[in-house]
């Protein structure tokens, strides 16, 4: 098995994009200026192997994800869910209240309305306070 470390194995998309990532990591934090930026983003998607890939981020600290942006993400990801289980329910209400006006030969007053407002303002709430709160220790 050919050593990473050598320089010589090839580079996947998943490493391209991996370097990428620390390259948009130190554009963010000032360490690289626009030009060098897209300098070396152009040369690690034109990259090959390790060789090519790892001068690129030599000269750039080891970046670690900070628990507020781990925090941000795992908020972020618990709204979509939120939403995502919200817009079921509206489908199953609004199909039972279009079923039920169906077979009543009557359009009936769109009741899900009531209940997928307040859920909504409840995930609303939920949101708001969930990405101003901090963590106490």
């Amino acid at each position: 098995m050919v050593d990473p470390s050598d320089g010589g194995m090839r580079a996947s998309d998943a490493d391209r994009e991996q370097v990428a990532q620390r390259l948009r990591v130190a554009l963010d934090e000032g360490r690289l200026t626009v030009a060098e930026y897209d300098e070396r983003l152009q040369q690690a998607f034109a990259a090959t192997t390790f060789g090519e890939l790892e001068p690129l981020t030599r000269d750039l600290p080891e970046s670690k994800p900070s628990a507020e942006l781990a925090e941000r993400e795992e908020h972020r990801a618990k709204m979509a869910k939120e939403w995502r289980d919200w817009a079921g329910g509206a489908v199953i209400m609004i199909a039972i209240w279009g079923v039920t006006s169906v077979v009543s030969g009557d359009l009936i007053a769109f009741w899900p309305a009531i209940p997928l407002v307040i859920w909504a303002a409840v995930i609303l709430a939920t949101s708001i306070e969930g990405s101003g709160k901090k963590k106490r220790d």
